[in-house]
């Protein structure tokens, strides 16, 4: 049988490698399909809880994978040899940037490696972790050309972007439009027929670096725009206007118009690091992209912004930053998940106690954070005797578990970056990018 009847039939043999929050979700909608999946990870703590059934995405319902784990159609594994009895793999590794700021593909590197040492004919590969363009020609491509094998014709390899966005309940891997982008046509196709057994739409570009550069921009697009609705917070604050009075209008046009919202910076794997994959594409071509540049530069500085803003409240109320206890509403970097990864809750949390307060934190979703390489614990649970201890509360994410009505009642004091408390006008509550006219 062909590797297109098996896909069809869903016969088809898929590996997963990397089963965190892009791959996991990917296995699952593979394994809901009917397919025969299995997640590859070199964690093995991932790969015995998703074969015990116990499921570490809030994305994923539990009762869910437990049922694909029992049906036998999902499992999970750290030994590579499994890719030789795979028909396609998709590999959903880490992206991060190194330590000086530039691209570290070495996750990826090692991947293709494994692939290689067993890579057979009729084998569909896909990678979907975000890199700069040309990653998947020049790196992957090249690396397997080592095989001896010829592709488009015995083996076949794509790049499909991915699209997940944790904590969204509307827009899901099934009705987000999967976009690919083949080494040749062959590819293209087997990639596309792979994809429509799990997506309602797949959207084909002409080639592996239309697919890269179209998650580039994507992300690139809403840091900017981020970054622009920061600064516009900032000077609505000198102004003595309400940033979110004027979002909220500006929002009314029916055309023109997209509503973004400022808060105390970026976080997650995408927004703050995307783009930089992209900056630096274009610096190896003797390219300086400004916007890129200036949007990085006005969203890192929000951390800062915030602790500022914790002070000058302070200070209105006869205290100083140094010595005051307080609590940090969020740890997470956008509301309803625990992903702190690239969160700017940390940086503040830093900065913070950087500057001499007694900084403590609760997060519904984050039980510990790792703050310059040492554990950091949270409070258990939110109380009003707790609240009353503070001299400040700062909401830095806005999670809808948390008892805001509270917050408001017991705290002294109240910074809020993510406008919890709307065309507020009490004295205790100083929300961010809301300046007063003196």
């Amino acid at each position: 049988m062909s590797l297109k009847a098996r896909i069809k039939n869903k016969k088809a043999r898929v590996g997963v490698i990397g089963i965190g929050y892009v791959g996991l979700p990917l296995a699952v909608e593979f394994a809901k399909a009917g397919f025969s999946v299995t997640g590859i990870d070199v964690d093995e703590i991932k790969v015995a809880a998703i074969n015990a059934g116990e499921n570490y995405i809030p994305d994923i319902a539990e009762d869910t994978l437990k049922a694909l784990v029992s049906s036998g159609n999902l499992q999970a594994t750290k030994d590579m040899d499994i890719i030789a009895d795979l028909d396609a793999v998709a590999i959903c590794v880490p992206t991060p940037l190194s330590k000086v700021g530039d691209p570290d593909i070495s996750y990826i590197i090692a991947a293709i490696d494994d692939i290689n040492r067993h890579i057979h004919k009729d084998l569909l590969i896909i990678l979907e972790s975000t890199t700069y363009p040309g990653t998947t020609q020049d790196i992957v491509f090249t690396r397997l050309e080592k095989s001896g094998l010829t592709v488009g014709e015995d083996y076949y390899l794509c790049f499909s972007p991915e699209r997940i966005d944790p904590g969204n309940e509307k827009y899901t891997i099934a009705n987000t439009p999967k976009v690919i982008g083949g080494v040749t046509a062959a590819c293209t196709k087997l990639g596309t027929l792979l994809y429509e057994q799990i997506v309602d739409e797949v959207v084909t570009v002409s080639s592996p670096e239309a697919a890269e550069m179209v998650k580039l921009l994507e992300n690139t697009y809403r840091s900017i725009n981020i970054g622009l609705v920061n600064e516009v917070a900032i000077m609505c604050e000198k102004l003595g206007v309400d940033v979110w009075e004027v979002i909220d209008a500006a929002a009314t046009k029916p055309y023109g118009f997209m509503k973004f919202t400022p808060g105390p910076g970026l976080g997650g794997h995408c927004i703050p690091i995307d783009p930089q994959y992209l900056s630096w594409k274009m610096r190896t071509l003797d390219y300086n992209p400004r916007f890129i540049n200036l949007a990085a530069e006005i969203n890192s500085a929000m951390p800062a912004f915030v602790k500022d803003t914790v002070v000058n409240a302070l200070n209105r109320h006869g205290k100083a930053l140094n010595g005051s206890k307080v609590l940090v509403l969020g740890a997470a970097y956008k509301k309803d998940v625990d992903d702190v990864r690239e969160s700017p809750a940390l940086d503040v949390l830093v900065l913070l106690e950087m500057a001499g307060a007694a900084v403590d934190f609760f997060d519904p979703y984050v039980t510990d954070i790792l703050l310059d390489n040492k554990n950091k614990a949270g409070l258990t649970e939110l109380t009003a005797e707790q609240i009353n201890t503070y001299d400040a509360v700062v909401i830095l994410t806005d999670h809808s578990s948390v008892d805001y009505e509270l917050v408001k009642k017991q705290a002294t004091l109240i910074i809020d970056t993510r406008n919890v408390y709307p065309l507020n006008n009490d004295e205790k509550i100083i929300r961010l990018g809301v300046g007063k006219k003196d």
